[in-house]
C-alpha cells in the first residue's frame, strides 16, 4: 500500500505497532487472532518535526496524547491485522495532516440589504401576531 507523507516525511520508521485480540463479535475469529492493531508514535521524541510542530501536535491533539507524549491511534474494524495496521497508518496521517493545516483566518462580513430587511418584516410580523393575542378593551 502507498502510504502518505506529510511534505515527503515517511514516519514509518517511527511507528510503534503493537497487536491484540479485537472486541466485539467475530465468532472464532476474534477469540484466536490477534487482529486489533495499536500505533504508538512518540510525538517528544520524533526526528521529522520541528520544534513548532510538536507543540501545535501536543495542543490540539491533547486527548489522544498520553502522560509520556505518544499519539496512539487503535484499529480493529477489519477481519485481518495487516488490513488494521494499514487502516491504522492511514488514521495517523489524517490526524496529522488535520492537525498540522493551519486555520484560514475568518474575514468578518456584513449583514446585507436584503437580510436586514427580512429581519425587520419578520419582527414586525411578530409584533403584530403578539398584539392579536392581548385582550382588546372594547
Amino acid at each position: 500500500m502507498p502510504f502518505k507523507f506529510i511534505n515527503g516525511r515517511d514516519f514509518g520508521s517511527e511507528f510503534i505497532f503493537s497487536a491484540s485480540r479485537s472486541s466485539g463479535a467475530g465468532g472464532q475469529n476474534v477469540n484466536k487472532v490477534n487482529t486489533k492493531v495499536e500505533l504508538r508514535f512518540s510525538i517528544p521524541d520524533s526526528q521529522l518535526l520541528s520544534d513548532d510542530e510538536k507543540a501545535t501536535l501536543l495542543s490540539k491533539l491533547a486527548a489522544r496524547i498520553t502522560d509520556n507524549g505518544e499519539l496512539i491511534v487503535v484499529c480493529q474494524t477489519e477481519r485481518s491485522q495487516l488490513k488494521n495496521k494499514e487502516e491504522a497508518i492511514e488514521k495517523f496521517y489524517d490526524l496529522l495532516k488535520k492537525a498540522l493545516t493551519p486555520r484560514k483566518k475568518r474575514k468578518p462580513t456584513k449583514p446585507t440589504f436584503a437580510s436586514k430587511e427580512k429581519r425587520l418584516d419578520d419582527k414586525r410580523i411578530k409584533s403584530i401576531r403578539k398584539a392579536l393575542r392581548r385582550n382588546s378593551d372594547f
